[in-house]
């Protein structure tokens, strides 16, 4: 058998096998590029290298920056922004502000980071304006299939061309040289939203709404009854307190006041230091008139907590904030005695509050039973640590916590500054793509915005191996002649009709695969078939590669296309046959602009 004829086999086998879904895609990534060394079709080095290629690191490091957006409140900021500004009144703003938020986060940080970023606060504007989650949510993943195009940082499939760029001796595309196709496409994708999506969508609301946290620390105070009496006191120069050690504090003059607990100045949590210093915190719950007498005969700056959205600004900021821990059965603490106010073995956390059943166990000293409930503070750093004990459980996680409902916290102005530098380095070619990517996930860590671990969490490993071991298959198209046979065949059926006939064609080809398996996996396979075509007709391959990019990026007729079109399934209540009915006039612009438009920019 030839070697052309091995590389079909293969080709048509990962196919079935990723269609059928039944195993990993990382493993039939993997088994293809075993399946090319087995059958001496490529050597191990050659089989493998794709994952040490520049190109996949790349890819690897775009999901580090785009953990860094999530997880210092840049898309939460984001997000509140666009509730904002969205109204309650006009469909088409709404939408029109979705879409275009969506795009620009998508072309900075992935469709994938983008929707997941966003997906919770549609579903809070959804229930909010009384709107079906419906006929927001598909609007807003295909809005984010066409953003990918706006910025080489997209989409993994933008890097796979631009490298193809290079490796057929031309230049490679430039970071916003996408802009120039991803801007029709975006625009063209919100009229078709604006102008169809009501008709062509179902109105229904799934049963799998994710948790809406945007106002989680009013909930946990009032939960636990901190909303009334809790009275926040800043040490002044003047104040006795200061230079004495947080155990030595002597409250027990104004009967009925409780000390909760000691932050350390503006950081939030449980004060570190031996002694108590000007501008620390003294939070305390009990009768106004009471808590007046203390702060004046200590010199403490006094402001009393009106609500639960006052007590918030202290206990949960950028900083610092809350969690609810359940202590399940067979825990080691069962059995332990805690007192609100008491500060954690790990000297982190601050037990604020204590429940049994629902309702409050007071201001004494408890043995903890199975089933009861902690609300602990403390810094994120330490509630994300500290929180990963065996002997308690965790009720809502606190990044995700964050995430949602913590715009612009600690970090997010040194990750914006990031990816700016990346974003310039990327416009202006100064380093190849690889090195800024390395260069902004190094600064990332290095300036304490995620750990290595929360690094190595933040990418995906699933598209990076997928990437690196699909890689080889092209290498293997190109070398056995099979792209060429495959390019030969493509270029004698579109016969005469020119090379708008072969965009078409390689359009088509790409997206009915892509609505079947990984668009990523597409691209791999059509790329070489594309540059090949191209030669064969005496053309530039460019225009080719960035039609294949469109086709790409147009996966929008079955829910398995994407990941991101199925994270929407269960929260949209969509239906398999959903997505075809807006998917279909969507793709249709997305072929236009591929055949016809993409020829004027980059001329054949």
């Amino acid at each position: 058998m030839s070697s052309i004829a091995i590389t079909g086999l293969i080709i048509a086998a990962a196919v079935v096998l990723f269609v059928w879904n039944r195993i990993p895609v990382v493993v039939v990534a993997m088994s293809t590029a075993l399946a090319l060394y087995a059958t001496g079709i490529l050597s191990l080095n050659a089989a493998l290298s794709g994952l040490g290629d520049p190109a996949v690191i790349f890819i690897a490091t775009l999901f580090i920056v785009s953990a860094a957006l999530e997880s210092t409140g840049v898309t939460a900021w984001a997000g509140q922004l666009l509730i904002a500004k969205a109204g309650t009144e006009s469909r088409t703003r709404l939408l029109v502000l979705t879409s275009l938020l969506v795009a620009f986060l998508t072309a900075l940080i992935s469709v994938n980071g983008a929707v997941a970023a966003l997906l919770p606060v549609v579903i809070v504007m959804a229930v909010r304006l009384k709107r079906a989650p419906s006929q927001l949510l598909m609007p807003l993943v295909f809005s984010a299939h066409a953003g990918s195009m706006l910025a080489l940082t997209g989409t993994p499939v933008n890097v796979l061309v631009s490298n193809a760029a290079a490796e057929a001796g031309l230049n490679r595309f430039g970071f916003f040289e996408f802009t120039i196709v991803g801007i029709p496409l975006l625009l063209g994708t919100i009229a078709i939203i604006i102008l169809f999506g009501q008709r062509l969508l179902p109105e229904r609301s799934g049963p799998t709404i994710p948790s809406d946290f945007s106002k989680h620390a009013q909930t946990l105070i009032e939960q636990y009854g901190l909303s009334s009496g809790t009275f926040q006191m800043r040490v002044r120069t003047t104040s006795p307190y200061i230079g004495v050690a947080p155990g030595s504090v002597d409250i027990g003059a104004f009967p009925g006041l409780q000390l909760v607990a000691i932050q350390q100045g503006e950081e939030g949590g449980p004060l570190r230091r031996p002694t108590v210093a000007e501008g620390d915190y003294f939070i305390l719950r009990g009768e106004p008139e009471m808590a007046a007498a203390f702060a004046a005969q200590n010199h403490l700056a006094f402001r009393e907590q009106h609500a639960a959205s006052d007590l918030q600004d202290v206990l949960f900021n950028r900083s610092s904030g809350l969690a609810e821990v359940i202590i399940p059965p067979r825990s080691g603490m069962v059995g332990a005695t805690v007192f609100p106010g008491m500060i954690t073995q790990s000297g982190d956390l601050i037990i604020m509050a204590v429940q049994r059943q629902g309702a409050d166990l007071g201001h004494e000293k408890i043995v903890l039973e199975a089933g009861d409930t902690l609300l602990l503070q403390g810094t994120w750093k330490a509630l994300d640590v500290h929180l990963e004990d065996p002997n308690v459980l965790v009720v809502n996680s606190p990044e995700l916590v964050r995430r949602q409902a913590v715009p612009m916290g600690a970090g997010a102005k040194q990750a914006i500054v990031i990816l700016m530098v990346m974003v310039i380095l990327l416009a202006t070619g100064v380093v190849p793509p690889a090195i800024a990517g390395l260069l902004a996930a190094g600064a990332i860590i290095l300036t304490g915005i995620l750990t290595v671990e929360q690094s190595y969490r933040a990418i995906s490993w699933t598209t990076v191996i997928l990437v690196g071991a699909m890689m080889p298959l092209s290498t293997a198209m190109y070398e056995t002649g099979a792209a060429a046979l495959l390019a030969k065949t493509l270029v004698s059926l579109v016969g005469d009709a020119g090379p708008f006939a072969l965009l078409a064609g390689l359009f088509v080809l790409t997206a009915v695969m892509g609505q079947l398996i990984s668009n990523t996996a597409t691209a791999l396979i059509v790329i070489p078939i594309g540059v090949a075509a191209a030669n064969g007709m005496g053309v530039s391959p460019r225009p080719v590669l960035m039609s294949v990019a469109v086709a790409a990026a147009a996966s929008f007729l079955t829910p398995v296309a994407t990941p991101t079109n199925l994270m929407v399934m269960g929260p949209g209540g969509y239906k398999f046959g959903d997505y075809w009915k807006l998917g279909l006039p969507l793709l249709l612009w997305f072929f236009v602009v591929a055949t016809f438009y993409v020829p004027l920019i980059w001329r054949f």
